[in-house]
């Protein structure tokens, strides 16, 4: 199955949810989402993800200077993130408890 388009419509729940355990810089965060299971998650649509939720103001961001490479940007969850995050939560929980309805075991 191609989860890529139902990828599209949980990515920003998946990000908050990453963060909310711990900052990350973007590739830390692809490698957590690939890790927990979304092996098919775009590089460029999880920055892209990470840029819209920051301008959203769900994410703060800092730089962590690095003598081995380039930079990092982190990304940290802030107050208005974890209220989203707790409601797409929700809204995840009742969808998801429809789709089981609807296909059954």
């Amino acid at each position: 199955m191609d989860t890529s388009q139902l990828l599209k419509g949980v990515l920003d729940l998946a990000v908050l949810a990453v963060l909310d355990t711990a900052d990350g810089y973007g590739y830390e965060v692809v490698r957590a989402l690939r890790t927990a299971g979304l092996s098919e998650v775009g590089d460029a649509s999880v920055y892209g993800t990470l840029r819209r939720l920051y301008g959203a103001g769900f994410l703060t961001s800092y730089v962590v200077p690095s003598e081995e490479g380039p930079h990092r940007k982190y990304y940290a969850i802030n107050e208005p993130g974890r209220a989203r995050l707790q409601e797409t939560t929700a809204r995840w929980r009742e969808f998801a408890t429809t789709m089981e309805g609807l296909v059954g075991t």
